[in-house]
């Protein structure tokens, strides 16, 4: 059953347009209709249908109807699945080893969990570190907005699906991640899981910005938001 879902999910997805159109739906953070497709991307709206669908029915998407409000029939309207779709060769359970991991850290209690932040927020280091060295770039050359596309790059770059944003004045960000690549694990362990997160996208700032920072959880995902929010408040 595995292997037979495995390769549909290969087949709907070796379509480069049905492939863009995922990646489209993906990176809007909103519904979609049949229409919209139709028009982004050029096609007559039963091709972007067909396409649409085949999505559907791998669960990579899921539809509902919505009424328009003037009459007729009802818009069916296209969004991103719940469903993880997965697809490895030969099965691995990562998902399973990250669960008895982070189950071990709480029962060793409040040292091991300190731990646990730490090592998230140095990877956040790490990464944006060689981030900056393969593009040779020096973070002091850097102005605040140019620092700003980096972080929402590398956040793009980890799958996270980032909106960021510049409020009020230059130094009040709103950063919003759409994809979170922890969810499953936080259903179960909410408050570890997502403190690691934060650690991890503090050291992802911190790698930027010599200047102290504040960074605040103000949306979850895990409390049935659309996104994971945040307010991040870097000192002049």
């Amino acid at each position: 059953m595995e292997q037979e879902l495995t390769l549909k999910i290969t087949n709907v997805l070796a379509d480069p347009t049905r492939y863009s159109i995922y990646q489209y739906v993906s990176n809007n953070h909103r519904n979609v209709s049949v229409q919209d497709i139709a028009e982004e991307f050029h096609i007559h709206p039963n091709v972007a249908r067909l396409h649409l669908s085949k999505l559907e029915d791998v669960g990579m998407l899921r539809s509902e109807n919505q009424k328009t409000g003037k009459g007729g029939r009802p818009s069916r309207l296209y969004r991103l699945s719940d469903e993880v779709v997965e697809l490895n060769f030969p099965f691995r359970d990562y998902r399973l080893l990250a669960k008895i991991a982070l189950e071990t850290m709480v029962c060793l209690g409040p040292a091991a969990s300190n731990a646990l932040y730490e090592t998230g927020k140095r990877y956040g280091l790490e990464i944006m570190g060689n981030l900056l060295v393969k593009r040779n770039i020096n973070k002091d050359q850097l102005s605040f907005n140019q620092k700003v596309e980096l972080l929402k790059t590398s956040s793009s770059m980890l799958g996270l699906n980032p909106d960021i944003y510049i409020k009020e004045d230059n130094h009040k960000l709103f950063f919003q991640i759409f994809n979170c690549p922890f969810k499953e694990v936080a259903s179960q362990q909410k408050d570890i899981t997502c403190d690691l997160h934060i650690a991890f996208l503090k050291g992802l700032v911190e790698a930027l910005f010599d200047n102290p920072f504040i960074l605040t959880n103000v949306q979850n995902m895990m409390d049935g938001c659309l996104s994971c929010a945040y307010h991040l408040n870097i000192s002049n």
